[in-house]
């Protein structure tokens, strides 16, 4: 089986993440998905056999719509979508992270992605309602699926890199991770 169609499937047996696809999906974003922890730990969960997945301690919807640049459309996403679930969202345009990031401007959702600190965590899943979920994937699933955390040389930033890793305490929740700089 290949990566993808076992991270759907694993993705479309939880009913907790398929739920926060389907009210993403209503809100009728371009260019959206549900990144970082939202299938990188269920991957990582997955590999270390856990019984109980780790908790969703946020919910990453990105989309990118260089129409829509003012931050409080974001926070209006994450009003709508918290005043339906008890899924804790955070929405991001990813048309003005650029700023943020000081990088050039992106072009999509997965461009921005492409940028980010680990090559782990810039994966994503989105879903149109009969078609099914679908995954983002710049970098692919293949570093996932090595139990590594990887440095992006895109956004070769050692410190912040090393700080992420620490703060999040990801080889304490996943120990067979390796951390790869």
């Amino acid at each position: 089986m290949k990566f993808s169609d076992q991270v759907i499937e694993w993705i479309e047996s939880d009913r907790d993440r398929m739920q926060a696809l389907e009210l993403a999906s209503t809100l009728g974003l371009n260019d959206w998905c549900l990144a970082a922890g939202f299938v990188r730990n269920l991957i990582w969960d997955k590999l270390h056999n856990k019984e109980v997945l780790t908790p969703l301690n946020d919910i990453d919807l990105i989309y990118f719509d260089s129409a829509v640049m003012d931050e409080n459309a974001d926070l209006d996403y994450e009003a709508r979508l918290k005043a339906v679930s008890r899924f804790p969202w955070s929405v991001k345009n990813q048309a003005r992270m650029h700023v943020r990031n000081n990088d050039q401007p992106y072009v999509s959702t997965a461009d921005s992605m492409s940028y980010w600190v680990e090559v782990e965590t810039a994966v994503g899943a989105t879903f149109v309602k009969g078609k099914g979920v679908r995954l983002v994937a710049p970098f692919g699933l293949e570093a996932n699926f090595n139990h590594t955390i990887t440095l992006n040389s895109k956004r070769p930033k050692p410190n912040d890199f090393k700080e992420r890793v620490l703060e999040k305490e990801w080889c304490d929740l996943w120990p067979n991770l390796k951390v790869v700089s």
